[in-house]
C-alpha cells in the first residue's frame, strides 16, 4: 500500500458505477465510497502505484463528463490513512495549522505535502461530508514544523485556485486542545 487514487463525481448513481469498475478493473482496496456534500460521489482507493493509475484510468474513463477532479499519490505518507478515517492517535497538540479547500482532491495533495515537508502530525483531513463541499485538513507540530508544512501545503493548493483560507495558531488554549485529543 503505497499509493492512494481519489475520484470525484457529480453523480451519485454514475458514481457508484464508478467504484465498483473500480475495485474490478484492478488490485486496490477501497478506503472509502460515499456520497458528500453538495450531491457527489467520492471514492479513495489505495494499492501498488500501477494497480492504483490502472483503476483510476478506468474510473475517469467510464466517469467522462461526471468526472469533477482525481489524483493519484504514488508514496503516500502514511499519516493521511488515519487523518482521513478519524484514527489517528496524538497524544500532545502543539501549535496548530488549518487549511480550508474548495476541493477535496487539491486538499489531500496538500495534506500529503505538509506531511512530508516537515515533522508535523495530521489530526484530522475532513473531506466534504457535511461541509458544504469543502474540505480542511488540521495538523498539529511545534510552530516551526507547522509553519514549514503550511507554507508548502498552502502552495499546492494556491496552485489550484481552491484555498478556501489557512490558519496557524501558534498556542491554542488548554480546552481547545484537549478537544482536539
Amino acid at each position: 500500500m503505497n499509493a492512494i487514487g481519489f475520484v470525484e463525481l457529480s453523480s451519485i448513481a454514475k458514481g457508484m458505477e464508478v467504484a465498483d469498475h473500480m475495485l474490478k478493473t484492478a488490485n486496490v482496496q477501497l478506503m472509502f465510497s460515499t456520497a458528500t456534500c453538495p450531491g457527489k460521489y467520492i471514492t479513495l482507493i489505495y494499492g501498488d502505484v500501477g494497480s492504483v493509475e490502472n483503476s483510476i484510468r478506468a474510473g475517469k474513463d467510464l466517469g467522462k463528463e461526471f468526472i469533477i477532479d482525481d489524483l493519484m499519490i504514488p508514496n503516500v505518507d502514511e499519516q493521511l490513512f488515519p487523518a482521513i478515517t478519524g484514527s489517528t492517535n496524538i497524544d500532545k497538540i502543539g501549535a496548530i495549522g488549518v487549511i480550508e479547500s474548495l476541493a477535496m482532491a487539491s486538499l489531500i495533495v496538500a495534506a500529503d505535502t505538509c506531511v512530508k515537508s516537515s515533522g508535523v502530525q495530521l489530526v484530522e483531513l475532513r473531506l466534504g461530508s457535511g461541509i458544504g463541499g469543502k474540505s480542511y485538513v488540521v495538523m498539529t507540530g511545534d510552530i516551526s514544523e507547522v509553519n514549514a508544512s503550511m507554507e508548502a501545503g498552502v502552495a499546492s493548493i494556491k496552485e489550484t485556485g481552491n484555498i478556501v483560507y489557512y490558519s496557524i495558531i501558534p498556542s491554542p488554549h488548554k480546552s481547545f486542545k484537549s478537544m482536539m485529543l
